[in-house]
């Protein structure tokens, strides 16, 4: 079967915009690479139930979000949002309230939208992060992860305050802080993901390349640190970020990308209710590797590789959570955000 696959991506050198591709989830193939959307550094972006894209948008001075209607002929622009200083680095869709987030990494705000009957955006909220930490990147509060909880509050990753927020979120969009985790000063956390019980969090370390996992508290919004796990070989001596995080529908393994080292790490979730195991690390064939995707049927991974302008495409193995490279060469320039639409 065929699946629409989106990339958001940088414009700095020689990109354009937001792109398309189809992948056959059969093969693993990527074809008809097609520019869908000219617009400054799409970096993130996200689709709601209704079929609106919301995108990064950014121009010389000013950053926001970019409103696409995809239709039967195309995507049509219905609005944008731009105000003066930088543009976010992540954009949810909160489908149960009908609002959108956003985390913005330079401001370190968090904002929330209400969507609009025709799917356009209303500013609702905002909530200002403060902190700092120790490393050169972390001179002040730097929102790079905004979404939801397995009960509907909104969490909040902030890698320059080290630090996991939880709101309560009212129909309106109003925000009321429930509780604040912060991490061993350094950590530099980027993005979370749930476990398929809801009671544990994952949390990528960007700065420390460490996988973070925390017991959740539901009926409180509470978080207790259990372990860390290293994404990268502990020989390892030169620069790495982590980026992506990703968990597998039945919740047994763990995907993180890593760029510097430019590798997948797997992370197998033990039964026993121990901490998480890194069973492999396999190279991306490219440089950079920000963002990937699981395939909807989680029989392949489509990694975007940044900084070599192109995507990989890894097999994956259902019941080992191993990893095979299918190919390496299918070209998206300045690529960082893979999103699969459910056609």
């Amino acid at each position: 079967m065929m699946k629409t696959v989106l990339f958001g991506t940088y414009t700095k050198r020689i990109s354009q915009g937001i792109y398309s591709a189809q992948f056959n989830e059969e093969t693993g193939e990527l074809s008809d690479q097609a520019l869908i959307a000219a617009i400054g550094s799409p970096t993130y972006l996200t689709m709601s139930e209704a079929g609106k894209v919301y995108a990064i948008d950014k121009d010389a001075t000013r950053g926001g979000l970019a409103v696409y209607d995809r239709t039967e002929t195309g995507y049509k622009l219905i609005q944008t949002i731009m105000t003066e200083g930088p543009a976010p680095a992540y954009v949810s869709v909160d489908e149960p309230r009908q609002l959108v987030y956003t985390g913005n990494y330079h401001r370190g705000t968090v904002d929330v939208y209400q969507i609009t009957i025709d799917g356009r955006l209303r500013h609702a909220d905002q909530y200002q992060v403060v902190g700092s930490g120790p490393r050169p990147e972390q001179g002040s509060a730097h929102v790079h992860f905004a979404n939801l909880t397995p009960e509907g509050r909104l969490v909040v990753v902030d890698l320059g305050a080290d630090k996991v927020l939880t709101f309560d979120v009212s129909a309106a969009g109003k925000l009321t802080l429930v509780s604040e985790f912060i991490f061993e000063a350094g950590f530099g956390p980027r993005h979370l993901r749930f476990s398929r019980n809801g009671h544990y969090a994952y949390v990528l370390g960007e700065l420390s390349s460490q996988l973070a996992v925390l017991h959740y508290n539901q009926t409180d919004g509470t978080y207790e640190m259990m372990e860390t796990i290293s994404t990268i070989p502990t020989d390892w001596q030169k620069h790495n970020g982590a980026a992506a995080l990703y968990v597998s529908k039945d919740g047994r393994f763990i995907y993180t990308s890593n760029r510097g080292h430019d590798s997948i790490a797997v992370f197998e979730v033990l039964p026993t209710g121990d901490a998480p195991r890194r069973i492999q690390l396999i190279s991306t064939a490219g440089i950079f590797p920000r963002d990937f995707a699981l395939a909807p049927n989680e029989k392949f991974i489509v990694v975007a590789n940044q900084d070599s302008d192109n995507v990989t495409v890894l097999a994956r193995d259902t019941d080992t959570g191993y990893l095979t490279e299918v190919s390496h060469d299918f070209h998206v320039p300045e690529a960082n955000r893979v999103l699969f639409l459910a056609n």
